[in-house]
């Protein structure tokens, strides 16, 4: 009917307003002082780069390539390609406000065979993702949630 429809206009109108309203006050500062804005990622679902730099393949490289075993048979050797854009993300981690950033590292890039050599090429992208990092003011020591 005509009366339902006009009150269920009316109604998504006032939840529309009403978000707006929340949202608009919603900032930095309706949190606690000292409280962390921090972004984190798994090493296999942003690095990418799989064949970069003598990489070895990891359990999950096998298992997402084995056919039927992912949904559309997608992987992750892409993913989001920090591995060759780690300048351009801390760039952006620092436009967006983060106060944090915390990261795994692929065993798979520092031992290509798990074990025996160093990958001296995977240590040294660590070292220039930590570099960056650095220079954006984003690596600072936080204690861990279990500590607190």
């Amino acid at each position: 009917t005509m009366a339902f429809r006009t009150s269920l206009v009316t109604i998504t109108l006032f939840v529309i307003i009403k978000t707006q309203m929340c949202l608009s006050e919603f900032n930095r500062h309706s949190f606690p002082k000292g409280f962390v804005f921090g972004t984190a990622s798994s090493a296999f679902q942003y690095e990418g780069a799989v064949k970069e730099d003598g990489r070895g393949s990891s359990i999950w490289d096998t298992f997402s390539h084995s056919p039927g075993k992912i949904l559309g048979n997608t992987n992750a050797d892409v993913a989001v390609d920090q591995y060759l854009r780690y300048q351009e993300d801390t760039e952006l981690m620092k436009d967006m406000g983060m106060d944090a950033y915390r990261f795994s590292i692929s065993w798979t890039r520092i031992f290509s065979n798990g074990s025996g050599l160093l990958n001296q090429a995977g240590v040294d992208h660590y070292n220039k993702l930590i570099d960056a990092l650095l220079a954006k003011g984003k690596l600072r020591q936080y204690r861990k949630c279990d500590s607190l």
